[in-house]
């Protein structure tokens, strides 16, 4: 019998080629889902959507934790509930919460096929935020990636007005995303130390603070009207749109993961940009939408300079890792996995 600890070339392709596959299916499926629950639904409450889907992911990571604590089943590290832990994780979470719900009002506002270059200053904030609040630099070439991605969402914009398509609040909407999941990226990092460096603790108590921050907010955007007097709230297809849409949101954590275990962080984030090109043909396709030559040269732009900043800021990485050992490295990449308490962060 094979060691499986030393795969056959196959079977490592075979792992690679799952991993892909399902990250694509998911990041996917939960764009098109969603779509549909904030466009086609006629519920006028994005920021409950978003709040249920919350609550489902705290209630998995929650289950998940205790099916592994009871049965040993799979390996997911422990969940628990602290108010200080809740509170150093709060400021972390104001964003999340900016985040989730910009996502979903941008997605609400335009149309799938625009949803991505509509968020495609994530990378442009992230030089950004990183300088102001770390003081880190970046690379001239970085900067002129940056530059490329600015001017194919600019491009984008015009082209997607010519086609009389365009929402002024969605990409609005869009630029504030893109800040929070910048924002969001930097935060993580100072936080993470609150939770044993564990991701999937972050996820819960990020989740779990958001349920409360969400109840304010749906109370002055007037959602709770929308809901009770909605003619479907007891309709049980709708519910288990919205539950797999939660189930959705929380498997983009562990595919995300697997991807990069399966990969390289380098591979994962092509393997994003090339997800991102799939999706807006997709779209196009899906929904039969006609699109302008130079619209398609827009999405050609953006995704050319995210992939050209990717490989950028690999090299330099490699540059500064060159110097480590390799216990160093092994060792921070098992932090990453499994978090400060040696307790495994993914299910196998």
């Amino acid at each position: 019998m094979r060691n499986r600890e030393n795969p056959t070339k196959w079977e490592s392709y075979k792992q690679v080629i799952t991993a892909v596959s399902a990250y694509w299916v998911f990041s996917i499926g939960l764009v098109f889902l969603n779509k549909y629950l904030l466009s086609s639904v006629k519920l006028d409450a994005p920021l409950f959507i978003t709040w249920y889907q919350c609550l489902v992911t705290v209630f998995l990571c929650l289950a998940l934790s205790k099916i592994s604590k009871n049965y040993g089943i799979f390996k997911f590290p422990s969940m628990p509930i602290d108010a200080k832990i809740s509170r150093e994780v709060l400021p972390l979470s104001v964003v999340f919460v900016a985040m989730i719900s910009f996502n979903n009002l941008c997605l609400k506002y335009v149309g799938v096929s625009f949803y991505y270059v509509g968020r495609s200053l994530t990378t442009v904030f992230n030089v950004v935020c990183t300088y102001l609040i770390l003081g880190q630099k970046t690379s001239g070439q970085a900067i002129s990636c940056c530059a490329l991605i600015i001017f194919g969402f600019f491009l984008g914009v015009d082209q997607e007005g010519a086609t009389g398509t365009l929402s002024y609040t969605g990409v609005i909407f869009g630029v504030l995303a893109s800040l929070s999941v910048a924002l969001n990226a930097i935060y993580t990092r100072k936080v993470l130390s609150s939770v044993g460096d564990c991701l999937w603790r972050l996820t819960m108590y990020n989740n779990l603070n958001a349920l409360v921050l969400f109840l304010p907010l749906m109370l002055f955007n007037g959602e709770f009207g929308a809901v009770f007097y909605f003619d479907s709230l007891f309709d049980t297809t709708f519910w288990i749109l919205m539950t797999f849409g939660g189930i959705f949101g929380f498997m983009m954590g562990y595919v995300t993961g697997w991807q990069i275990q399966a990969t390289s962080p380098l591979t994962h984030n092509i393997s994003g940009t090339a997800k991102a090109a799939a999706q807006t043909v997709m779209a196009v396709m899906w929904y039969s939408e006609v699109k302008t030559m130079l619209w398609w040269t827009s999405n050609f732009v953006v995704l050319f300079g995210s992939a050209a900043y990717t490989y950028v800021q690999k090299r330099v990485m490699d540059k500064k890792n060159s110097g480590a050992s390799p216990a160093s490295q092994a060792k921070s990449d098992e932090i990453k996995l499994l978090g400060r308490d040696g307790e495994a962060e993914e299910s196998v």
